[in-house]
């Protein structure tokens, strides 16, 4: 483990020691905390991809078959919630938090029927695959995104199922946060798992 990464240990056990309170964190308020004075720098809201879709070519028989507006489309892509840069290896993740209710203690199974959890299964296609890993530079067979999951859904039975199927090896990928008014075991997954996939 490199001095980088030591520096950031000591940062998550500093920060994650002395942070305990009543209050929700925000994932923003945790990483630009633990980052400064580290190599990593956390991006909310990048607008790399808001135009990705404008350029996409189509056939002239798919143009001919759709609607045309009058002025041209100049925003159509997608916006993921943050961004992780490594800045010394130039290397990149992309994260998205999905917020969204459960099947829980006191609720009906209905209670867990929402999708923002499907959504992001966009993220798994070939096409959005490809751009953002030649925009990470993550190489090998890691995913260049992580998933934070919060909200009642992160103990639904059925949804915790469902979205462990869909990472499968892929543990690092995802993350369930439980309890946000305790950000150690965010940061802690982020020490063990996405970091050496930035280094």
């Amino acid at each position: 483990m490199g001095s980088a990464d030591n520096r950031l240990r000591r940062k998550w056990q500093d920060y994650g020691g002395h942070k305990a309170t009543n209050a929700e964190y925000s994932i923003y308020e945790v990483f630009n905390e633990v980052f400064k004075d580290t190599d990593y720098e956390l991006v909310p809201k990048p607008k790399c991809f808001n135009t990705l879709y404008v350029d996409v070519k189509l056939s002239q028989d798919e143009l001919d078959a759709i609607y045309t507006p009058d002025d041209p489309i100049t925003k159509h892509g997608i916006q993921p919630d943050f961004l992780i840069i490594n800045k010394v290896t130039g290397k990149k993740i992309f994260g998205e938090i999905k917020r969204q209710d459960g099947w829980v203690e006191g609720k009906t199974r209905a209670a867990g029927r929402g999708n923002a959890h499907e959504r992001l299964c966009k993220y798994f296609t070939p096409g959005l695959l490809r751009t953002f890993r030649e925009a990470s530079n993550i190489g090998g067979e890691n995913f260049p995104f992580w998933i934070i999951f919060e909200g009642d859904i992160t103990r639904d039975p059925c949804r915790v199922r469902e979205i462990t199927y869909w990472f499968d090896k892929y543990v690092a990928n995802y993350f369930f946060w439980r309890d946000t008014k305790d950000p150690d075991p965010l940061i802690k997954h982020f020490v063990n798992y996405i970091a050496p996939m930035l280094d």
